[in-house]
């Protein structure tokens, strides 16, 4: 029985979820998407679940599960078999460690890779090309678990009655786990998400995110699908096609709303706001049940529901070729690619090759198709896709070359802060010799200290050799406080130098500003302050880094010792250094390290002009 207006919901989702990835910028919150097919999988699974038990007084668990293996895993094999191909097509490190990336894919393990390994759809990196099945993941740990619940509610509720009592039961026994199950799950995501700035670990993890399938699950024990629960005959008696109509648009309406306005760094959102997607989610699926029954003459138009068959599929596919045609072309053109081709990827996936797989005649266009027909285009092109993914898969690399960068700059920075440790012991304990015996020098040492994040460690040794007299404190992830930590400690120990060069802001947190008044105001006076402004090519004008760039161009009218070495403005001038990279690091490409030590020492010439602190 196909449900009429279930198709937007799902359409919903995936609009949602596709806006996000494409206009990331733009729309911060698309990411609950991802929450209303969660919800809406809860639903009809569960909804289901009391049909066939309505039906056979039965819940046969490997049934279920073969279901919703032939649903789930042939096309996440098919596009993962037909993606790595189009790997040829960009730089080689974004198949960087892609063994282990297909492997978690496969076994549905993706969500807790990516906690281990510190990823999200907001990478500081190189993408992975296969991170957006992190919610294949959550999703078939749900199916494995709750099938077996089922299962053994319904072996309970057989033994406590028979006939409609024992329906009874089994309705209770799942109203009462689902609503158990989403408190404790929202619980640990709220509790998890405190004191956090990275939330990836509460929200790829199927102990916190899987609220949602439970919400749905509710509301599938409540409405049903054939087999309709007392509370949703009420509701039936007591609505018409025009309230619930608008409870739909109204939720939608305001599922894009916070799909313009959430952000995935914020508290809120996984201290409310995506339990509120689910709501409205949960209001949208309660109202399409409705519309369906209120609506007996009014037919789905076949594009939503075509729109809708393929939503997984085009899921599936959509992320990996963005990530690649993104790379490879402008932005807009790269939507379009990826949109139309995830689309007929996904139509031959739905239409054809799945009903094959699961031993069914394939229906194209009127045309009936079957295995013996398909099967020798079908096995040989899989057979020369599998081959070359076991290429592909051989030859990737282990580390991507602005990795391999920054974890030699690290080694050799460690060994530089070791010397600068050992000169400052003993500057601090000998005598200066043109004062005297029992008197330390105070004066400045001349030079240039260089702080910086992951940007300037990816460019250290070059920074090194073609900065004179610098001394260079870079690391990944670094922020303006933990900056300002560095330099206190320099300043402390007497090896902070004359010329001071902040090279921080990509990861710019909110107090962005707080944080750089209090850099320059606990500057010891005799120093000159170089602040290099930040650089993201992915940045809007109301990101924090962007804000903070524009606060440090307007510094050096009110304070005199501070010159801007604008790489904000300079770097925009030459995207060509960015080629193949995530927009903000340019380890590996020479012409970056060049034009970043140009931006650097004229910002230095430039200070040579300037007072002192």
């Amino acid at each position: 029985m196909r449900i009429k207006w279930f198709s937007l919901v799902r359409i919903t989702g995936l609009v949602l979820v596709l806006t996000y990835h494409f206009f990331q910028t733009q729309f911060t919150g698309g990411f609950i998407g991802v929450d209303v097919f969660f919800t809406f999988s809860g639903f009809l699974i569960t909804a289901l679940m009391v049909d066939e038990f309505a039906r056979s007084n039965n819940f046969k668990l490997m049934a279920f599960y073969g279901r919703r293996f032939y649903r789930i895993v042939p096309p996440l094999f098919i596009m993962v078999l037909v993606v790595l191909p189009l790997t040829y097509l960009i730089n080689h490190d974004f198949v960087t460690n892609i063994g282990k990336q297909v492997a978690a894919a496969l076994g549905f393990t993706t969500n807790y890779f990516e906690i281990a390994t510190g990823g999200s759809y907001e990478n500081k990196f190189i993408p992975h090309l296969f991170v957006h099945t992190w919610s294949l993941a959550i999703e078939m740990h749900f199916y494995i678990l709750w099938g077996l619940i089922a299962w053994l509610v319904a072996k309970i509720s057989q033994w406590l009655a028979s006939g409609p009592r024992a329906l009874t039961h089994f309705r209770w026994g799942l109203g009462i786990l689902t609503t158990v199950y989403a408190v404790e799950s929202f619980g640990m995501m709220f509790l998890g998400a405190g004191g956090l700035k990275d939330f990836s670990p509460v929200y790829f993890s199927s102990l916190t995110h899987c609220f949602p399938f439970f919400v749905g699950g509710l509301i599938g024990v409540l409405s049903g699908i054939k087999v309709q629960g007392p509370m949703y005959r009420w509701t039936t008696a007591h609505s018409n096609p025009i309230i619930v109509g608008l409870g739909m648009m109204i939720s939608f309406i305001l599922l894009v709303t916070m799909g313009y306005r959430m952000k995935f760094d914020a508290l809120q959102t996984y201290q409310g706001g995506l339990l509120f997607a689910t709501v409205l989610a949960g209001v949208m699926i309660y109202c399409a049940r409705l519309l369906h029954d209120q609506t007996p003459n009014i037919n789905e138009p076949r594009w939503i529901t075509f729109l809708a068959d393929v939503s997984y599929s085009v899921y599936l596919y959509h992320w990996p070729l963005y990530v690649i045609f993104s790379h490879i072309m402008v932005n807009w053109l790269a939507v379009l690619v990826t949109t139309v081709l995830s689309i007929v990827l996904s139509a031959l996936s739905y239409y054809v090759l799945e009903p094959i797989i699961a031993g069914k005649q394939a229906n194209v266009f009127g045309h009936t198709l079957t295995w013996r027909q398909l099967q020798l285009p079908v096995v040989g092109v899989g057979l020369l896709l599998a081959v070359n993914t076991v290429i592909v898969v051989k030859n990737a690399p282990q580390l991507s070359t602005l990795e391999q960068k920054l974890w030699v700059s690290g080694i050799y920075q460690d060994i530089d802060k070791i010397k600068t440790t050992h000169d400052a012991v003993l500057a601090s304990v000998a005598p200066n010799k043109k004062q005297g015996a029992g008197k330390v020098n105070q004066t400045k040492t001349p030079g240039v200290s260089i702080i910086g994040d992951s940007v300037t460690l990816g460019t250290r040794s070059y920074l090194g050799d073609h900065v004179p007299n610098s001394n260079i404190d870079a690391e990944g992830d670094r922020t303006m406080d933990l900056a300002y930590k560095v330099m206190m400690s320099q300043q402390r120990s007497h090896t902070l130098r004359q010329y001071v060069v902040i090279c921080i802001g990509t990861n710019a947190l909110d107090d962005y500003e707080k944080q750089t008044m209090k850099l320059i105001h606990d500057l010891a006076p005799g120093h000159k302050l170089i602040l290099m402004t930040p650089y993201n090519a992915q940045a809007d004008a109301d990101w924090n880094s962007s804000k903070l760039a524009v606060l440090e161009r307007g510094l050096p009218a009110k304070y005199k010792f501070i010159t801007v070495a604008d790489w904000g403005k300079i770097a925009a001038q030459h995207p060509e250094i960015f080629n193949g990279t995530d927009g903000v690091h340019f380890g590996g490409i020479p012409a970056g390290d060049v034009l970043y030590a140009k931006v650097i020492n004229q910002a230095l010439q430039a200070a040579k002009k300037t007072p002192v602190k």
